[in-house]
């Protein structure tokens, strides 16, 4: 006895069901993604003068574990970087918002804030770039980690009075 080949037409209801189910992914692309609760995610903004090679900007890895989310921070001073493990780590329940303290190299603690993008593919810390509370320091996800780091864009000059 020979096998009988039986050959499926999509019907119409298929392709309604997959034309509402690509409006549904359309329709929910204004709302925030979720972050996954496991996995690690780094935002960076870290830089190279092109004067002097030396680094400069700070990067935060998030590392989430179903029990605990844990911050390195890292920030860099010249040809100097340090990391620092984050204490009291805080993420708001719908993923937008976050806050940590650290440890700076003098003892004092500092507590971090940032708010994430709604695709997630970008955090804006609290404070200003240069002290200047009117520029936003915008730190992009990394998700190409051999890709050569930026120039450093070199803070703008005061005018006195």
């Amino acid at each position: 006895m020979q096998g009988t080949t039986i050959q499926h037409r999509p019907s119409r209801s298929h392709w309604a069901a997959l034309l509402l189910a690509g409006s549904a992914s359309l329709a929910s692309a204004g709302t925030p993604r979720e972050m996954a609760p496991h996995g690690v995610f780094v935002y960076s903004d870290l830089c190279v003068n092109p004067d002097s090679g030396e680094g400069g900007g700070q990067r935060i890895s998030l590392l989430r574990f179903a029990e605990v989310d844990t911050v390195v921070y890292e920030f860099t001073a010249g040809s100097l970087s340090w990391p620092v493990l984050a204490t009291d780590v805080n993420i708001d329940p719908t993923m937008s918002a976050l806050y940590f303290t650290v440890q700076t190299a003098d003892g004092e603690q500092r507590t971090i804030s940032g708010k994430l993008s709604r695709d997630r593919q970008s955090m804006t810390l609290a404070g200003g770039y240069c002290d200047n509370a009117a520029v936003p320091i915008k730190l992009s996800r990394v998700t190409d980690f051999s890709r050569a780091l930026k120039a450093c864009t070199p803070c703008p000059a005061t005018a006195s009075l």
